[in-house]
This record gives structure tokens, sequence and C-alpha cells, in this order.
């Protein structure tokens, strides 16, 4: 299941779609509506998030294994340096990798400020880089503690993640060539809404392979608007995240005509520049806060 997966991200196109578990003791409702709609078909693989902004949902580890079983295709499964601490995060990595779950994303993960958990703690032992060097051990056939694992690990293939966009270049390409650095096959940006930010992107990509000797592979992000309400969100509020003041304005001209005119406008603009970014770079990590018909439609 994972080297023809990785093989395509090395050599072909390579689409997947970000699944968000809900705050429920059942996965299963989400992976039927992907069912539903076919999405299955149009797509490389499935990603899971870790409770984003720390507020708390479905097991990112099992519904990764659930979606791998319902529909044989890999799944990335998030995790967070939040919530556990390096004896945690080796312990679900053999745990996860027993059950074919070997695509990890690594993030630090949202500040336990945001949780919807009063008095939530963050544990936050290390950031992503740990995690990816814990990956680099675990495959490697030991420990942290340098202690040699009884049976050995089905290789795990380590996922990390970089703002689409910064004030300072510099300092966006060391974060990258770091990653690079500690192990990660491939980096997959936040929501690109400009052609040129993603040509930066995949220079600052071969940077970082050449200073590191390796064939990292960059994922870019997308993130299709339909509403102004949300380009003005991103773009203000979400660091990391550049939406073209071009876009603020077609989707404020057009919400003063109708919701219906806004959403015409939001979808068009966001399917062409899904069909641009594949025309540039067909390795695409597609986010829709799981909204599938959505999807479906940029992909159809």
């Amino acid at each position: 299941m994972f080297e023809p997966f990785i093989d395509k991200l090395r050599n072909s196109t390579f689409i997947t779609l970000e699944t968000t578990p809900s705050r429920s003791a059942q996965f299963a409702p989400t992976i039927e509506k992907i069912a539903a709609l076919g999405l299955d078909k149009l797509v490389d693989g499935f990603s899971t998030t870790d409770n984003p902004l720390a507020k708390l949902k479905y097991n990112a580890l099992f519904a990764a294994m659930k979606l791998q079983d319902r529909f044989g295709k890999p799944t990335l499964a998030t995790m967070s340096m939040r919530d556990r601490n390096r004896i945690a995060l080796q312990s679900d990595l053999l745990g996860a990798n027993e059950s074919n779950v070997r695509a990890i994303l690594a993030l630090t993960g949202d500040s336990a400020h945001y949780s919807d958990q009063p008095h939530a703690k963050g544990v936050f032992e290390g950031n992503s880089k740990l995690l990816l060097d814990i990956i680099t051990t675990l495959n490697n056939g030991t420990d942290m503690a340098e202690q040699k694992l009884l049976a050995p690990v089905k290789e795990i293939y380590s996922f990390a993640v970089t703002d689409s966009y910064a004030k300072s270049s510099a300092t966006l390409q060391k974060k990258m060539t770091k990653k690079v650095a500690h192990g990660a096959i491939a980096i997959i940006s936040q929501p690109i809404y400009d052609l040129e930010n993603a040509k930066k992107l995949l220079d600052m990509m071969a940077e970082a392979n050449r200073e590191n000797n390796a064939d990292c592979v960059l994922v870019l992000g997308y993130f299709p608007i339909t509403k102004l309400r949300t380009a003005r969100f991103l773009d203000e509020n979400v660091p990391g995240i550049y939406v073209p003041q071009a876009w603020v304005e077609a989707l404020e001209a057009a919400s003063l005509i109708s919701p219906e005119e806004e959403y015409s406008v939001g979808f068009q603009l966001s399917k062409n520049l899904f069909e641009e970014l594949k025309a540039l770079h067909p390795k695409i990590h597609i986010m829709t806060a799981n909204q599938f018909e959505l999807a479906k439609a940029i992909l159809s």
C-alpha cells in the first residue's frame, strides 16, 4: 500500500484529501460520506487531523486505520507534540505500525490555550522536529534510549508542514531546511493562493534538498475559498497564509450581489487555482474542513 503511494509522491501526480474527525465516538459517518461521493476514487490518499486548535476530536491514528481499512488507500495520520511526551509518542507509533498506520504528519500542535477543555495543559516536550527524530530512530530499529526494538517497525514515512508565506523568506527557508535535515520525506504547505508564491516555495524546497543532499518533496496545500469572510479571516488571522487582495475584492463585489454569486465567484477562483497548481506541480493536499461536496466539485 505505502510503497506505490510514496512512488506517486516522488514521481507522479499526488493528491491527498484532509479529513477532520468530529467530537464523537464514531468516525463511520465521515467515511460513509466520502464513499457516497466517490471521493476515494479521485484521490491517492487521505489525512486525519489531530485535535486541531486543541479541541477534542476522535483520535487521528484510529481514524487513519479506519480510512485505510475501508478504502485500501494510505492515510497520513497527524500527530502533534502538544498532547504527548516522547514515551507516549513512541508507544503510539509502535501500536499504529502493527495496524499499518505508517505515514505520519508531524506537527508541533496548536497551543492548549485555544482548547475547549477547561484547564487542559500542553505537554510540548519538543517541537515537530523531535517527532521526526523519533521516527528516524524507530526506523533504525531502536527507541530514543538507544534500546533495540524486540521486533522492528515496518518503515514509517514522515511528513512535515510549512507556512506558505512569510515576510522573511530567509526564515521560511531555514525552517524548511531544518525539517529536511530531521528526516521529513515530504513537506506540506499551508494553503497557497498565488502561483508565484508556489514557485518561490518550490525554489526553497530545492535549496533545502541541496543543503541536505536529500529528495524531500513539497506538497502544495490547497483550501478553496467560497466566502468573503473566509478570505478575510485567513489573510488577517492565520499566520503563514497570504490571500491576494484581488481575491478579496472579487469576493467583496460578488457578496454585494447575492450569496449565490459570492459562492460562484469564489468557486471559480479556487477551481482555476487548483488547475494552475496542478499544472505547475501536481502534488496537492486538499483541505476543505470536511466540505466533501466542495472537494468533489473541485476534483471533478
